[in-house]
């Protein structure tokens, strides 16, 4: 009689607690007799396959993808009680508080990146989240956002002493003129911080025409662009691109020959490339001499680049720069006998045209006082010393009018309630008349022997109160006797140090410091609203575009903590 053999049984593989990779759904480990995990190796729970384990789920998942492909690319399981982003986004209540805070923050991410409206109706967009229509952010967010933006600034400029504006004029695509006006005015916050014609040349413009068409011509050639990569990484040069300049920016024609410079081997070796002059015919060159113009030129010019880029800032004080500037520049472009002819024409060209600005003593007044007014340039060495004891005194003058008149405002409000209190005084006489009288003065004390010895040199004297005029030229004394700071010290965050020891002088530092130096914040306004009005969005309503302009410019966005990554690779 035969009897069946029983099979053996089969070892549970026990998932193990804690461990929430995906891998876990398919591995485990066997149990020991006295009730402990064996994580000697992982088991397979498809194939029963042992896994060496070494605390970390590689090798498991290699097993997954050679053995059990379509057990890798399964779906993740959620949870029916775990809902996705999009579930959890789309379904919030639109009058809640977070539902409102998004909406905002998409408000301001439209303004911030000059996005169109339209934004929030792309299918790529509504995947991540379902928002309101675009009509609803035209109509009423941004409107709104503008409207709140506007009460800060109307805010800030109501604490600023003295406002400084600038204004522009400007067409748009659509034939809309519109007029921008910037303010600029210096605050103290919370924390008592204050915030805030020579390429013309013959010889100058030819060769700027010959690097202009080189530059044109890798531009518009692909064979010529890859092989003038192919050339710079061989040589170790940067993988910049080349520029072209613009004839509304004189800094362009610097820039582009600056690069072209830079780049000069990578672009000679592809210039002279038999691979190129097979298929080009219109290839221009330059030889020796004109590379050695151009080193001469860019030389020539750096000053003046580089005080353009200075008297563009927007955030530092620049009209306290141009004395020193313009006195630094004169006295560069004087004539000098080792300097070539190319060079010399080009000094020339730009002293004539200095010499011709700020002629006038108003306009040199105003700029000598905000050069006194900036710690780092008080000595204003570029003066005579008549000049500038002329200047230390309008600014002791005006500092002690402005004292006047803040005394004038404060005591306006006293005399006022002084003429009202004059009134009832009749009404308030009879009462007096029925109070009793009031009490004997106390007698007088007999004076000591010390005080009849002593007394007449040693009383306690109230001095004379200084006049307005005599504290403000004390307080400028002390100014211009202090440590001069260095050239990279922010004025603004000077004053906010020490306005308490010369708070005449901040005053009127106050009323100057604001004056921007060029006209470069409004110009950049319209650059602004060029990238907003463009071909494709030229129907925009004028309040709209407004709105977007003005809140582009002035919305407070949040810092994300987080640096941008930077790339000279493309530049």
């Amino acid at each position: 009689m035969a009897t069946a053999l029983a099979a053996p049984k089969e070892r549970p593989v026990l998932s193990p607690p804690g461990l929430t990779a995906t891998v876990w759904k398919h591995f485990g480990f066997y149990e020991r007799a006295n009730k402990t995990t064996d994580k000697t190796y992982a088991i397979c729970k498809i194939c029963k396959a042992k896994i060496k384990y070494l605390s970390n789920t590689t090798n498991m998942r290699q097993h997954l993808v050679r053995f059990h492909p379509e057990a890798e690319k399964a779906p993740p399981v959620v949870p029916a009680t775990q809902r996705t982003i999009l579930e959890t986004v789309s379904k919030l209540p639109r009058n809640s508080e977070k539902a409102k805070s998004i909406t905002k923050a998409i408000a301001t991410f439209i303004v911030a990146d000059l996005c169109p409206y339209s934004v929030v109706n792309n299918r790529g967009f509504r995947l991540v989240v379902k928002l309101p229509h675009r009509k609803h952010f035209a109509e009423k967010e941004i409107p709104h956002l503008y409207d709140e933006t506007k009460v800060k600034v109307l805010e800030s400029m109501k604490k600023a002493s003295r406002v400084a504006l600038t204004c522009d004029a400007w067409t748009s695509v659509a034939t809309k003129s519109f007029v921008t006006i910037t303010a600029h005015f210096v605050l103290e916050s919370d924390k008592n911080e204050w915030k805030l014609k020579a390429l013309k040349l013959a010889a100058v413009a030819k060769l700027l025409a010959r690097i202009r068409q080189i530059s044109t011509f890798f531009h518009r050639s692909t064979t010529g662009l890859h092989l003038l990569e192919e050339n710079q990484k061989l040589l170790g040069l940067k993988r910049h691109k080349l520029k072209t300049d613009v004839c509304t920016r004189w800094n362009s024609a610097y820039e582009m020959t600056e690069r072209f410079l830079e780049q000069q081997p990578a672009i000679a070796a592809t210039l002279l490339s038999p691979q190129l002059r097979k298929k080009e015919t219109d290839i221009a060159t330059l030889n020796e001499t004109d590379v050695s113009n151009a080193e001469e030129m860019v030389s020539a010019l750096k000053p003046m680049k580089d005080v353009t880029t200075l008297m563009s800032q927007e955030k530092n004080p620049t009209v306290c720069l141009i004395a020193p500037v313009h006195t630094k520049l004169l006295q560069n472009t004087e004539p000098n006998t080792e300097d070539s002819p190319l060079v010399r024409d080009i000094k020339k060209a730009i002293h004539d045209d200095l010499s011709s600005r700020y002629t006038s003593e108003a306009e040199k007044n105003l700029l000598y006082t905000a050069s006194a007014l900036d710690p780092r340039f008080k000595a204003l060495p570029f003066l005579s010393e008549e000049k500038r004891e002329q200047t230390y005194g309008n600014v002791i003058a005006e500092a002690a009018s402005l004292e006047q008149e803040v005394r004038v405002e404060e005591e306006t409000p006293e005399d006022n309630a002084r003429a009202a209190a004059a009134v009832t005084s009749d009404t308030e006489e009879d009462q007096e008349k029925e109070l009793p009288p009031p009490p004997p003065p106390p007698a007088k004390r007999s004076c000591t022997l010390l005080e009849n010895l002593l007394g007449p040199a040693f009383t306690n004297q109230a001095p004379e109160p200084k006049s307005a005029y005599a504290r403000a030229e004390d307080e400028m004394a002390k100014y211009c006797l202090a440590l001069t700071p260095s050239l990279q010290e922010d004025p603004l965050h000077w004053w906010s140090v020490h306005q308490v020891l010369y708070p005449m002088i901040a005053n009127v530092a106050k009323r100057y410091l604001c004056i921007p130096g060029s006209s470069v914040s409004a110009e950049r306004v319209f650059s602004t609203a060029g990238d907003i009005v463009t071909a494709q969005r030229s129907t925009l309503k004028s309040e709209h575009i407004d709105q977007l302009v003005f809140l582009h410019k002035n919305v407070c966005v949040p810092d994300s903590g987080t640096d941008d990554e930077e790339s000279d690779e493309d530049e």
